[in-house]
């Protein structure tokens, strides 16, 4: 069974062309990506509402679009494309997924896995970044 760790984007990013990993620059998504890290998984993802799939090492463009204000109807789509590219590198019914993201970017995909975790579910903002936080700091695993 493969572990993957699937992290939303964010709003606050730099304003030139990186990778994934680094174009975006808040404080919960560098927390994050680390605990993501501290996890050590067969692989890491970023849920990007413009991308889509993203690799962390991928090279993109800064741009300005959420899921947060997409209707239901085009969440859907996303997600559709989402799970579909997500087979090319797991089994939803049989790998693990673990989500780091806010419900929008989650909703329309738990259908389609099988085994996952979310463990910030429940959590506002503030929250996840103190929840993050201790579990970085104890080495939580």
């Amino acid at each position: 069974m493969k572990t993957l760790v699937l992290i939303s984007c964010v709003k606050t990013k730099l304003h030139r062309s990186a990778k994934a990993e680094e174009l975006y620059t808040s404080d919960l998504f560098r927390k994050s990506y680390q605990y993501a890290m501290s996890l050590n998984p067969d692989m890491i993802f970023i849920l990007s509402a413009k991308y889509g799939l993203l690799p962390p090492e991928k090279i993109i463009e800064p741009y300005e679009m959420t899921l947060n204000s997409m209707k239901a109807a085009d969440r859907k789509i996303w997600s559709a494309t989402i799970l579909e590219n997500l087979k090319k590198y797991a089994d939803p019914n049989k790998d693990k997924f673990i989500f780091l993201c806010g419900s929008k970017y989650r909703e329309y995909l738990l259908h389609g896995i099988c085994h996952y975790e979310i463990p910030m579910v429940g959590l506002r903002n503030g929250q996840q970044k103190k929840w993050l936080k201790e579990k970085l700091k104890h080495g939580y695993m």
